[in-house]
């Protein structure tokens, strides 16, 4: 292939303004080489650079005591838990490459996610998810559901990584850009974490893993565009995965790592070979070479442009310690794992590429890297014109249901609160026999091998919420997330974050990811979960809109004594209910106004970020104390959904339950509002006492509102009856609307 002719035009197909494609020329002093163009045209992308978004992210509150490594520094976040103990943990998007290629979009994200956990040296011990489509009766919603959820759990399961919490929400702003966010937690002794870093001139740069072919080439420039029709052409931007290699390449990463063999380890994520290689060299203030000659390749006629910018899949870049390289040959033979010497640390800072005899990229590798020499820009921003329209919907005037029973029937039979069996029975949930709460309670808690502690985790983020009112929306999203972790009895102490929006370019949406942060930094202030790092996906959108602003936020806690481990569902007849919160009726962006009355309109619920302090810490202290029978969070559908699930969750002895309520709040917005700061708890009488004296000490308003019991399922409001259900029924419409649907 004869390599084409770089001109500001050419950059400009490559994703490249006028103004950047000058930069270039000025950084190099002379007009790129084609492969030096591809280059910059990915490290330069947004994906990459962070650089629509870098100035506000660098916003968030990324000091902790905890926190072992600063945001941006290594692949993921690090957090120390004691015991020479540490958690990595990260979450990112693959949210374009799904939306063309379900399957492989989101295997190859749960894959990406992986690398960038073992490459600090640490074991994954858990994989969550956060996803978002349009509408379930959709038949092209359901094909990427079924391809997504495949893809997820397929590789999944073959890499014996348990999949144990996530969510997955419904709505038409998705129909055409669904959201797959991939986490991924791990664990590593402090002496043996490893980082992304070279610190030898004349050190031996390893490639590892899967040959390089065409498969994922400019995937980080498709995933800083819209998609629009000519997205379906771009499949080959999509990457292929491999679980059996990954599982192969994981051990050897690890047992490199532990035997000392390697002076930094870097996964080749996005951008590949260019982004691993140029990274490293920028961290460590020195520079890399590279003789692509010595690069598995699995396609004939390659050439140097394609080779740095393949995105295959299953690669790892190890920089060896001297001395050390046949120890690293001998251990990816051991795992049957493809190894080479391709480069060598240099001291000149560059980026240099050689092929067949001939440098074909010779630049600066701190010109190429997020905050340092890449753009970092602040983009026009402006309210949304919607948001006053909505805002000024007065809905005190909606007509109340006659039937409340019916409401929560439809509730429960929602997509969005309906049980999620159907996903997650395609996850091997037990794989390394450490799960302690299982999918579908309000945090998933893993057991740390060895000691007497677990981890506990959840992702979260309601869109409505956000595109009610970005600033607070986002807040909810960490706080709802640490309340479900605190819920379960453990500490949260730190969150990653994914941020998924629409065009940085135009100003509504740069406006919503401004404001959004900004409630970020102040929820995670407020609660003291710092920011350990993430990823910003822009350019949700398609033909027919944006999606909603949908920050996800992943939140890891820490329970000292997996003894002390409380779950969500009500266990025995007798045991006294509370509620702990304050009901206010706030129905705005709530799942019932959807639902029954079709808007999605109001402001999102109040935000006492001091009050859900206080809530969190009363959760945590109640559980140390053993003072709870269970804890659940109120979220989607209010009260009533709240309380049936603590009923319906235990599927051994499903109990039921009699509520009652003194207010002035009208019936439907009393019950399905969803208000913040709430939980339900229920607590053997003998508790009773002590459960009010701690919820004095923490100022949280808490009340007794009723009993469990063997049946039936009732809500009294003023001492009169205005919901009766059998529990049994709702059950059965809550475990099966999914998959009633997807077998339709």
């Amino acid at each position: 292939m004869r390599e084409p002719e770089v001109t500001v035009g050419l950059a400009g197909e490559h994703g490249l303004s006028t103004e950047e494609y000058e930069k270039i020329l000025a950084i190099l002093g002379r007009t790129p080489t084609y492969t030096e163009l591809g280059i910059f045209s990915v490290m330069w992308s947004e994906h990459c650079s962070y650089k629509n978004s870098l100035k506000m992210l660098r916003t968030l509150p990324r000091e902790g005591e905890m926190l072992l490594v600063k945001p941006g520094e290594e692949n993921a976040g690090l957090i120390d838990i004691g015991g020479g103990l540490a958690v990595a943990f990260k979450i990112e998007s693959h949210n374009h490459p799904s939306a063309v290629e379900p399957y492989q979009g989101a295997a190859t994200g749960v894959g990406g996610i992986m690398r960038d956990i073992f490459a600090m040296g640490a074991r994954p011990i858990a994989a969550l998810d956060s996803l978002r489509f349009g509408d379930l009766s959709d038949d092209r919603v359901k094909y990427l559901f079924d391809g997504i959820v495949r893809g997820i759990g397929d590789y999944g399961n073959c890499l014996g990584v348990p999949t144990v919490a996530g969510e997955v929400y419904f709505d038409n702003a998705y129909k055409g850009n669904p959201l797959v966010n991939a986490m991924t937690v791990g664990i590593v002794r402090h002496d043996r974490v490893a980082h992304a870093v070279a610190k030898s001139p004349g050190a031996s740069v390893f490639i590892i893993g899967s040959s390089t072919g065409r498969d994922g080439i400019h995937g980080a420039t498709f995933a800083s565009e819209e998609i629009g029709e000519k997205s379906e052409a771009k499949r080959p931007h999509v990457q292929v995965g491999d679980p059996f290699t990954e599982k192969l390449i994981m051990e050897a990463t690890l047992e490199i790592i532990q035997s000392g063999c390697a002076e930094g380890v870097q996964d080749m994520g996005a951008a590949g070979i260019t982004s691993s290689a140029s990274e490293v060299a920028a961290k460590s203030n020195l520079g890399i070479e590279l003789d692509l000659d010595k690069a598995p390749l699995r396609e004939e006629g390659m050439i140097p442009y394609e080779i740095m910018l393949s995105e295959s899949q299953e690669r790892m870049l190890i920089i060896a310690k001297s001395g050390r390289e046949d120890k690293i040959k001998e251990i990816c033979d051991k795992w049957e794992v493809n190894r080479s010497i391709f480069g060598t640390i240099t001291e000149d800072g560059n980026l240099r590429v050689r092929w067949k005899g001939n440098v074909v990229a010779d630049i600066p590798a701190g010109s190429l890297n997020a905050g340092q020499g890449a753009p970092v820009y602040e983009r026009e921003a402006a309210e949304p014109a919607y948001l006053k329209k909505v805002r000024n919907d007065d809905l005190s005037v909606l007509p109340a249901p006659e039937n409340l029973t019916g409401v929560l029937e439809r509730l429960l039979t929602s997509p969005n609160i309906a049980k999620k069996s159907w996903i997650y029975e395609q996850y091997d949930t037990m794989v390394q026999t450490n799960t302690l709460q299982l999918p579908g309670g309000d945090a998933a808690v893993i057991r740390i091998e060895g000691t007497s502690k677990a981890l506990a985790m959840k992702t979260d983020g309601n869109g409505r919420f956000v595109y009610l009112n970005p600033r607070r929306g986002a807040g909810i999203a960490v706080a709802e997330s640490a309340r479900n972790v605190a819920c379960t009895g453990a500490k949260p102490v730190a969150i990653t974050n994914c941020l998924n929006f629409g065009n940085p370019y135009k100003p509504d949406a740069y406006w919503q990811f401004k404001e959004a942060v900004l409630g970020i930094g102040d929820a995670c202030r407020a609660l003291a979960t710092p920011v350990t790092g993430g990823n910003v996906s822009f350019y949700n959108e398609n033909p027919d809109g944006a999606i909603y602003p949908t920050p996800v936020i992943g939140m890891l806690g820490i329970l000292d004594d997996v003894k002390k481990m409380v779950t969500a569902h009500f266990k025995n007849p007798g045991d006294i209910i509370f509620l702990a919160g304050e009901n206010k009726g706030e129905i705005g962006g709530s799942e019932y106004l959807q639902i029954v009355h079709h808007k999605v309109s109001g402001d999102c619920p109040s935000l006492g970020l001091p009050e859900e302090k206080n809530l969190q810490e009363f959760l945590v202290e109640a559980a140390e104390l053993g003072l709870l029978q269970s804890a659940h969070d109120i979220s989607e559908g209010g009260l009533a959904v709240a309380l049936a699930e603590s009923c319906i969750l235990n599927s051994e002895n499903r109990p039921g339950a009699i509520t009652e309520f003194s207010s002035p709040i009208r019936p439907d917005f009393l019950i399905f509002g969803e208000d913040q700061s709430r939980a339900i708890l229920s607590v053997k009488p003998e508790k009773a006492d002590e459960i009010r004296r701690l919820a004095e000490k923490y100022t949280v308003p808490t009340a007794a509102i009723g009993i469990v019991t063997k049946q039936p399922f009732q809500i009294y409001l003023n001492e009169r009856l205005i919901l009766e259900a059998d529990i049994n029924e709702l059950s059965k419409l809550y475990e099966s609307a999914i998959e009633e649907e997807m077998i339709l």
